[in-house]
């Protein structure tokens, strides 16, 4: 089984138009890709409400819809940049086979679990509440039932908000919370934890197995690949640096 793996496009942001992510998910059937696992923070901001929708989301929905068309299965993990993508009104359910927080796969006997990864510094505890109501059903009813101009302001503050909250603890990389948490979530049967969130590719041995950052989109302009017992391999021209968010 080969897997294709993508994390932190952010387009609309620092990862631009829709053009180039749009040519490489459309090159996947014939590179043997059996398998999509998206990892969060596609776009800048994807709120599950058609008010909202940019080109860029139009572009991608509608190249994810064909891959599927074509046999591919497609997850989607929720990063903090994601709002309501699995509810029961979001209209992109049909882009995904599945949506939620994490996804756990075997490719060779080796045991996967994918998650975003922004919410796993307990110590972040401003963070990890603005998040936590920013996704709440109470907001998701305001954002859908106000006007167009004054949700996006609303989405826009929470946004902000999320991005300086308690931002000592995203100035630099937390080793210590993510080997925490990893080995937390390897005890529970993985043998490798991959998130994404971070920007910065890095691999750690913990107990119970490895911990992977994958490198974000915006900066590699890589999809990343699983196949068979080999290491994670990238393709595709190098891009700028980012910072975590």
């Amino acid at each position: 089984m080969a897997i294709a793996l993508i994390a932190d496009a952010h387009l609309g942001g620092p990862g631009g138009g829709a053009g180039p992510l749009v040519a490489q998910l459309a090159a996947l059937p014939g590179e043997g890709c059996e398998r999509l696992v998206l990892l969060g923070d596609i776009f800048q901001a994807w709120i599950a409400d058609r008010k909202f929708e940019t080109p860029e989301v139009t572009a991608v929905v509608a190249a994810l819809c064909e891959l599927r068309r074509r046999g591919l299965r497609i997850e989607y993990i929720e990063g903090n940049r994601d709002f309501y993508l699995g509810r029961r009104r979001s209209p992109y359910r049909d882009a995904f086979d599945f949506v939620g927080l994490e996804v756990a796969f075997e490719v060779a006997g080796v045991r996967y679990l994918a998650v975003h990864g922004d919410g796993l510094n307990e110590r972040d505890w401003q963070y990890r509440f603005w998040r936590r109501l920013s996704k709440s059903l109470p907001v998701e009813l305001l954002v859908r039932r106000t006007p167009r101009s004054f949700a996006r302001r609303l989405v826009g503050s929470t946004e902000q908000r999320l991005s300086r909250t308690n931002f000592k603890h995203r100035a630099e990389l937390p080793e210590r919370a993510i080997r925490a948490y990893g080995e937390r979530r390897l005890a529970e049967g993985h043998d490798v934890l991959l998130l994404g969130h971070f920007h910065e590719p890095r691999t750690w041995q913990v107990a119970g197995g490895e911990v992977r950052l994958l490198d974000a989109w915006f900066r590699s302009r890589r999809v990343e690949w699983l196949r068979g017992e080999r290491p994670l391999r990238s393709a595709g021209p190098a891009g700028p640096a980012g910072q975590a968010g």
